[in-house]
């Protein structure tokens, strides 16, 4: 974004300097980047007002600007990278000139880089280096059954390529029994160094608690010349070697191609400030930003962005909702961001914190298909290239072809973007076409005559379905009341199916923030820095131990504050969370509580959550403190709100740009069309109809009414 820096002189007489200075906050999605930015530079506005099918720039206070950009994250015919691309188009530079960094303060990103590489098993080639006698720990795992009743069981590939065995031992209670052979180690690492294998994961036994040995055959591994070296008393100091070593091997894996594509980018913001969103939810220094915690990094700038801006507008019980381009994404907010400890994504399992997230293969761009007796929706995607059969690329029908042939998206109102020059309308016409060779192809197989239409309802009925299922598993089967719950819709096509999802699971408000379509990238400027940090205990939870977890946590604390490298003027904006993570003994599942001085107190919060979670107590059994974790907050600054003022009369309301023909409900509607701009807090829409805005399209369903509130939020409620 876009902010002043101002210079106030001391000296007398001296007038004031202003300097202006760029801040921008990108998302690098699957199928569109999206960029926000804010400016007070009027000569910047004037020159992108010329493109105002390209730019939404909204005012803010003090005058300033808002600036939205969304281009496609591949266009290999226009550039190589979409956020740097859309730096320069906000800047107005060419790309053969180099950027003028001295405008640029910061720029925070969050990118689908690393989860990219892990998808498609395109990383770095990892030597796994572990304890004699546990070659085969990671490869034999824990045995988990995804497909109980299968027959034949397909193991997960494995991400590292080779394997160097350590004879080294220490024991559980940190007795050395054998010190590792350093020359021994020393020829195997320099045999596999020669075969080209630059990353290596070390995981020894203990090492969370005795890192000792590791500490040695890391400083080995750089002797010989390793350029990537993960260890996993840093990676991940918990207990569970399994666990640990999973997490090691995917930061060794992911780490040098992340670290490519961060050098990429600074070096074309030289001297800029450059940090990225991490899984948990908090911002990091480029230099810091880890494998480990990139996985989530796009979509968890989407979460924070959902949760500050639901805040902003008086929800406290929230359901996010994102649906891009190539999945949805949902999670559940009841007062604190929920994370997971455990996680298995793309294949490779984790133990890392991250956002409680839950994804589905369900997105804009999701293929539609018919296999001769069902409709299929995805999992393959469209992506941006070829992209949707509207896309004008040659790419089959997905989902938003689906919206564009039921009325609900309008080429008129979408930028011209598309088709390999980038300067054209979606395409009705193909959309048309397609839809309605699939009638025909569907009912020459079945003999059931359908409309193109109605084909194309039924597969959005399906992707409906599937969406709300996603948000069932984070809520009804956790024992949430969905009903009582905000909807916060964002993402590209988030709007167009947000009162589709909430009829389906009983909803009755729905959320839109003016910057929905590119809530995540928003979401990038409302973020604070945050680091964590954890460490394995597994003793009994009493009163003895209290001392022992508070002196633990001081020392998390400590290294976690050392992270956070800021001004003195920021300290008294810090703040630390601490939690303890409990279970049952004799169990596995564990629930993160508040750090209590009283045991009698974190034990009454276990129990509660515990009962709302499984439905049961056991109060006769011991508590076990598994493991502690610090997070240790630096609250940023953000970004104003804009806000809109009503200037007309209360029975004086917006008047439609014009009506379409919608198709909802197996039946064809005529619905007014809005635009956003021309709406003014008090005024109620009554549906069916669109609004329309240059980040997205909001379908406002029959049984449906908008209104929006006094500072530009858009809510929906179903008609009373």
């Amino acid at each position: 974004m876009l902010y002043l820096l101002i210079i106030y002189s001391l000296m007398k007489g001296t007038s004031i300097k202003i300097k202006i200075m760029l801040k921008v906050f990108a998302d690098r999605g699957g199928t569109f980047t999206d960029i926000v930015a804010v400016t007070d530079n009027q000569s910047t506005i004037k020159q992108l007002a010329n493109h105002p099918q390209r730019f939404l720039i909204v005012p803010l206070p003090n005058q300033q600007w808002v600036i939205v950009y969304k281009l496609l994250s591949e266009n290999p015919e226009q550039y190589q990278d979409a956020a740097i691309q859309g730096i320069r188009d906000i800047l107005g530079i060419p790309s053969n000139q180099p950027i003028p960094t001295e405008e640029i303060e910061v720029v925070k990103m969050g990118t689908t880089v690393a989860t990219n590489a892990l998808l498609e098993r395109k990383g770095d080639r990892v030597l796994l280096v572990i304890t004699k006698g546990f070659k085969d720990a990671l490869r034999i795992g824990y045995q988990n059954r995804p497909d109980i009743f299968a027959r034949h069981i397909v193991l997960p590939s494995m991400l590292y390529e080779q394997v160097v065995e350590v004879n080294e031992r220490y024991d559980a209670k940190g007795n050395e029994l054998i010190p590792v052979d350093v020359e021994a180690v020393r020829k195997d690492l320099q045999a596999i160094y020669n075969t080209g294998i630059r990353s290596c994961a070390v995981v020894l036994m203990h090492s969370y608690n005795y890192p000792q040995h590791e500490q040695q055959v890391s400083e080995i591994a750089r002797e010989v010349g390793f350029t990537q070296i993960s260890v996993s008393h840093e990676v991940s100091p918990l207990m569970k070697l399994v666990s640990r070593g999973d997490t090691t091997v995917v930061d060794a894996y992911l780490t040098p191609i992340l670290r490519r594509y961060v050098d990429s980018v600074a070096s074309q913001l030289p001297g800029v400030k450059l940090m990225f969103m991490k899984s948990d939810g908090g911002l990091v220094d480029a230099q810091k930003f880890q494998g480990k915690d990139s996985i989530l990094s796009g979509p968890a700038g989407g979460i924070v962005g959902a949760v500050q801006t639901s805040l902003r507008g008086g929800f406290n019980l929230i359901i996010t909702f994102d649906m891009g381009g190539t999945s949805t994404d949902v999670a559940h907010f009841n007062g604190e961001y929920e994370r997971q400890l455990e996680n298995e994504i793309a294949g490779a399992r984790m133990r890392v914190p991250v956002l409680a997230i839950h994804t589905i293969a369900a997105g804009g761009g999701s293929i539609l298909s018919f296999d001769g007796s069902s409709y299929r929706v995805g999992p393959e995607s469209a992506g941006s290239n070829p992209g949707p059969a509207c896309y004008r690329r040659g790419g089959k029908l997905a989902v938003t072809d689906a919206n564009v042939m039921l009325g609900k998206i309008h080429p008129q109102y979408f930028p011209a973007v598309f088709g390999k020059d980038g300067n054209l309308p979606l395409d009705k016409d193909v959309v048309t076409e397609q839809f309605i060779q699939l009638s025909r192809e569907i009912e020459e197989a079945t003999g059931n005559h359908r409309t193109p239409e109605q084909v194309a309802a039924g597969f959005i009925s399906i992707a409906v379905e599937s969406m709300a299922n996603a948000i069932k598993k984070i809520s009804l089967q956790r024992g949430y009341d969905v009903t009582n719950y905000a909807l916060c819709c964002f993402g590209g096509a988030g709007a167009q199916v947000a009162c589709l999802i909430a009829d389906t699971l009983g909803m009755k408000k729905i959320f839109l923030h003016p910057y929905a379509g590119v809530l995540s990238a928003y979401g990038m400027g409302l973020a604070d820095v945050r680091a964590i940090r954890e460490a394995g205990v597994e003793k009994i939870l009493n009163n003895d131990l209290l001392k022992y977890l508070q002196g633990l946590m001081e020392g998390l604390e400590s290294q976690a504050r050392g992270e956070l490298e800021t001004q003195r003027s920021a300290e008294e904006r810090k703040e630390a969370v601490r939690k303890v993570n409990l279970k049952y003994q004799g169990t596995n599942s564990v629930l993160g509580v508040d750090f209590d001085v009283s045991v009698g107190i974190m034990r009454e919060e276990f129990e509660e959550e515990h009962k709302l979670r499984y439905g049961f107590v056991q109060a006769e059994k011991n508590l076990i403190v598994e493991s502690v974790s610090v997070e240790v907050i630096q609250k940023m600054d953000t970004p104003e709100e804009a806000l809109v003022k009503r200037t007309r009369g209360l029975d004086e309301f917006a008047n439609p740009v014009e009506t379409v023909q919608m198709f909802t409900q197996d039946k064809w509607y005529s619905a007014p069309v809005y635009r956003r701009e021309d709406l003014q807090p008090g005024d109620v829409i009554q549906g069916a109809a669109i609004i329309v805005e240059k980040i997205s399209t909001i379908v406002i369903e029959p049984n449906w009414e908008a209104q929006l509130t006094e500072i530009n939020h858009l809510q929906l409620k179903v008609r009373s």
